[in-house]
């Protein structure tokens, strides 16, 4: 049991150590009454448009909830199931989707929270410097990826453990253990289900309306004699912020929690096969179905401390100091994976910790990648800037251009990681292990989940907080509006990365879900 006590209590670190960030956020200056009257309205339309959309989705479960209940219940037989009833099956199922879609609107509320509180503050550390204004973004986008990750981790440990002491698992021997444990993942497996239920509507929803409020902010300002682009007598400035909150923080965290939580589920069921498909070889049965968890436990450790090494001056690029603490992320999660694998995986350890290692290398990739195509010292972007010098129309052809061609390489990058891990798990000499080697690969490429999340939502606190300068007292102050232009500029490239990172663990996700529903769909 040492195995559920490890991931449980990495995941309540990880809440404890969001909650600080959280505290440290609040307590730093909120800058000046002009930054304030700025910013009370994003505060106010941001709860409001969160308020709306979350009564919706609430209404809308019921239904899919009804169903999930009705099906298991029903019509659904599995002889496996021995010890679990079709009853407790359904019971099971609809409680993991529920709970699934609560702790994902939780997190989404909770990350929106906190960033939105973080934008006056990272406006007011700029007035003094660089490091005090990204320390500002990167806490409270921290907050964000730490309580992602560890309402993920709680969430999916919780149920496995409620389930397992409910049918005796707790007092049983080894032979209770062994019989048990490989049936709980599939009965789980509606967590992962209402977080992409819910992931779904805040994408989609916090989607539509930030690109149509932009749209609105700038056909206004284009038309309305006399009103800059950024002026908050404009509405459509105000629901733009608003719309980088509710769209990039709640989406982007919503979607993450589904990947991390889908991804973690899959990799369970997949390993429940993996063990069965070779009886007596792998011996500590609870080791390999939780082996997924531990990964994701110690990658919540290693994003924290990734979080709490960036630091940067007025000198250097705010972008290098977050690179830093990425590359930190990256090592120590490594490190935790080089040890659960030995840990938990016996003699089959080395084949395993090389697909992990690949996935980790992906996401080193799609880093890189979307640097090189959104960061504004690269080539890309400056060829971007030297063609808009004759004119828009190019300005389109060459944007477009780009756009295509940065699609190609992650494709690459996403079929070697596939192609890579289940050749690496099929070399490991067990049975069926090609799919569990991409599990593992999954789980590395979302070990460092927390920071890549952090960073996503540092984009759009420091976006807010560079047009809250512009908006109040930049105007007065060039330097000061020069220094939060780079941190704009790091804030768009990461987001830029994020989306690369969520669209790449998506399509792992994808791949595992599949392989899990044929499964599934084998004992029907």
């Amino acid at each position: 049991m040492t195995e559920l006590g490890l991931i449980t209590g990495i995941g309540m670190l990880g809440v404890v150590v969001a909650s600080l960030l959280a505290r440290s956020v609040l307590a730093m200056d909120t800058g000046t009454p002009e930054m304030r009257r700025v910013w009370n309205p994003i505060l106010e339309g941001a709860k409001a448009f969160l308020k709306r959309q979350n009564q919706m989705i609430l209404k809308l479960a019921t239904l899919p909830a009804c169903v999930i209940l009705l099906i298991y219940g029903l019509f659904r037989q599995r002889q496996s199931l021995d010890s679990v009833s079709s009853g407790e099956l359904a019971f099971w199922m609809t409680l993991s989707f529920g709970l699934g879609a609560l702790c994902s609107g939780a997190a989404g509320y909770a990350g929106m929270w906190v960033a939105i509180r973080s934008n006056i503050r990272t406006a007011s550390g700029a007035c003094r410097s660089t490091n005090d204004a990204l320390q500002a973004a990167l806490r409270g986008g921290g907050v964000v990826g730490l309580f992602v990750t560890a309402l993920s981790l709680l969430g999916v440990v919780g149920l496995f453990s409620a389930i397992f002491a409910s049918q005796g698992g707790l007092s049983g021997g080894p032979a209770v253990v062994q019989r048990l444990a490989p049936q709980i993942p599939l009965m789980i497996a509606g967590y992962g289900v209402g977080a992409s239920f819910v992931a779904l509507f805040a994408q989609v929803g916090g989607g539509i309306y930030t690109k149509a409020v932009e749209m609105g902010a700038d056909l206004v300002s284009k038309v309305e004699v006399g009103i800059p682009e950024d002026d908050p007598r404009n509405p459509a400035v105000i629901a733009d912020l608003v719309g980088d909150n509710v769209g990039n923080c709640v989406g982007r965290g919503a979607d993450l929690f589904e990947s991390i939580s889908v991804e973690t589920i899959g990799a369970m069921i997949l390993a429940s096969s993996l063990y069965e498909a070779n009886p007596g070889r792998l011996s500590n049965v609870l080791g390999v179905l939780l082996f997924p968890l531990v990964v994701g436990a110690f990658g919540l450790l290693s994003s924290i401390i990734g979080v709490f090494s960036v630091k940067t001056d007025d000198s250097e690029e705010p972008m290098s100091a977050l690179n830093r603490g990425f590359y930190v992320t990256v090592v120590l999660a490594a490190a935790g994976l080089a040890g659960t694998s030995l840990w938990l995986l016996g003699p089959y350890w080395k084949m395993f910790l090389l697909c992990g290692v690949v996935g980790l290398a992906a996401s080193l990739a799609f880093v890189h990648i979307a640097l090189y195509y959104t960061a504004h010292k690269h080539g890309s972007m400056q060829g971007i800037a030297q063609v808009s010098a004759s004119g828009p129309a190019t300005n389109v052809i060459q944007r477009v251009a780009v756009g295509f061609e940065s699609t190609a390489l992650p494709v690459l990058v996403i079929s070697v990681t596939l192609l890579g891990s289940y050749l690496l798990g099929e070399a490991s000499g067990l049975e069926n292990a090609g799919l569990f080697g991409i599990a593992v690969a999954a789980m590395g490429m979302l070990s460092t989940a927390g920071y890549i999340l952090a960073m996503e939502t540092l984009g759009s606190i420091t976006d807010n907080a560079g047009r809250v300068v512009e908006m109040s007292i930049g105007q007065k102050q060039p330097e000061l509006r020069a220094r939060t232009n780079r941190l704009e500029a790091a804030g768009n490239t990461t987001k830029a990365l994020t989306k690369g990172y969520a669209v790449g663990s998506a399509a792992l996700a994808t791949f595992l879900l599949f392989s899990a529903v044929v499964d599934e769909i084998n004992h029907y």
